[in-house]
């Protein structure tokens, strides 16, 4: 989509869920994306690099009382007998944080210091209501779902669903292409926008996922199925985008494909509404060293 239609290709490396970052990970991103041929036009930004625009966000959110610090865990709101709902991170989950749990008083400055507190954001009893560009008309109440939830952590660091708000704008960000597990995101996302008044928001295009046959999204429980452990392995890189086209409703019978052949040939109406499913059928075809004629 973005060679097609004259996009510039921002490359962001968000990096603050410290815990889940691991060594050498964005360098192999780097190498994955250009052994493909998937090159961007900017960046990479890393967001570690500089917390300054994420402390000015809160101290604007703070200064317009619409966040709050709470010491509440998980297990005091499930006790209180709150829902568990999902979380972004799919099969992690997340309690409910009800507008009862807030303080009476809200703090008008924001203090960013690491403690036993997350800052909460008070989210507004109100539908979100957007149209997708491949998922069609959305309607969620992130109250319901999630209730007041984290944007600055114990750790002294913006929460996932705060920095790309503000990165998104800072950036210029106008399209948003992603997985259709953050299509809850995108509603909190939303009301994150005028709170810190932001008054164009981007448009988004949230896209089926790849799957194992069990149904779950593809992971380290169905064994080493990363792209760089294909490439290392021998397997050609334009073995992998064929495999990508077919999932995308392109040419069933390309045995390989180059990044350019891939951008010419997409569809994003032939792109199946439902989630992809690995298959082992899928992992021997790409092993496959030799088809017609080609080195794959």
């Amino acid at each position: 989509m973005a060679k097609q239609r004259g996009w510039r290709i921002v490359l962001r490396i968000e990096d603050l869920d410290t815990p889940r970052v691991k060594p050498g990970a964005a360098e192999g991103v780097y190498r994955t994306l250009e052994a493909l041929g998937l090159l961007w036009d900017e960046g990479p930004i890393v967001q570690s690099n500089d917390l300054e625009p994420y402390r000015r966000a809160m101290e604007k959110l703070a200064a317009a009382g619409k966040v709050y610090p709470s010491s509440q865990s998980r297990g005091e709101i499930d006790d209180a007998g709150a829902r568990a709902l999902s979380a972004p991170q799919e099969g992690a989950r997340e309690s409910v944080f009800p507008a009862s749990s807030r303080p009476v008083v809200f703090p008008m400055q924001f203090e960013s210091g690491g403690g036993e507190e997350n800052w909460r954001f008070a989210t507004p009893d109100e539908a979100v209501e957007f149209e997708d560009g491949f998922a069609g008309g959305q309607s969620h109440r992130p109250a319901e779902t999630v209730g007041d939830f984290v944007v600055w952590t114990k750790r002294a660091q913006p929460s996932y669903q705060l920095a790309v708000v503000v990165d998104d704008a800072r950036q210029g960000i106008t399209h948003i292409v992603r997985g259709n597990d953050l299509l809850d995101s995108a509603a909190r996302q939303r009301l994150l926008m005028p709170a810190l008044g932001i008054v164009h928001p981007p448009s988004y295009l949230h896209l089926p996922l790849v799957r194992g046959e069990d149904g779950k999204r593809l992971a380290k429980r169905h064994g080493d199925t990363r792209i760089d452990s294909y490439l290392a392995a021998g397997v050609h890189p334009h073995r992998v985008i064929a495999l990508l086209a077919k999932w995308s409703g392109l040419s069933g019978d390309a045995e390989a494909m180059t990044a350019e052949e891939f951008a010419r040939e997409f569809d994003l109406s032939r792109v199946p509404k439902c989630d992809v499913v690995f298959t082992p059928r899928d992992d021997r075809w790409l092993k496959q060293k030799m088809v017609k004629g080609r080195e794959v």
